[in-house]
């Protein structure tokens, strides 16, 4: 490959399809789901109108995806504080604690597949991985909020 970003296309393109953890027999989250939560969790409840904007999906698509998270208890509708029509999901206490195994089970994994790594190189590709996301979403005009060390702790 002759450029870097060739190749960097072709790793990222690769950790895409990777998942971090599986627990044979136990019900994981699905990547949408788990984006979802993740951003409710992150900024708190949102309309559709406001996951469209966030996550660059259409209505009818997140309309898919909240009515099945919701038939599996992960998040609830809630009114909108304002009194508006546009109602908000929020996270459930279930969905809450599935969240928080799946991450736990990812963390797990990456532990075990870094445990060769030196402190210093994981904490680089951590750093260099943040830049490269906040990056991608300032191209996008989509910035993720990040969380605190006490989130990313639970």
């Amino acid at each position: 490959m002759d450029k870097p970003t060739q190749l960097i296309e072709f790793e990222t393109m690769l950790l895409g399809r990777y998942s971090l953890a599986s627990r044979r027999g136990l019900l994981r989250l699905d990547r949408s789901a788990y984006t979802l939560l993740c951003r409710l969790r992150g900024e708190g409840p949102m309309s559709i109108g406001q996951l469209s904007d966030a996550l660059g999906l259409e209505a009818s698509t997140l309309r898919r995806q909240t009515a099945a998270m919701m038939r599996d208890g992960l998040i609830e509708r809630i009114p909108a504080p304002d009194g508006g029509m546009a109602r908000r999901f929020r996270v459930t206490p279930e969905g809450e604690q599935r969240l928080d195994s799946d991450r736990a089970d990812s963390v797990r994994a990456l532990d075990d597949i870094m445990a060769s790594w030196s402190p210093e190189d994981v904490a680089t590709f951590a750093a260099y991985l943040e830049r490269f996301n906040t990056d991608i979403e300032r191209y996008h005009g989509r910035p993720w909020p990040r969380l605190t060390p006490s989130a990313l702790d639970r």
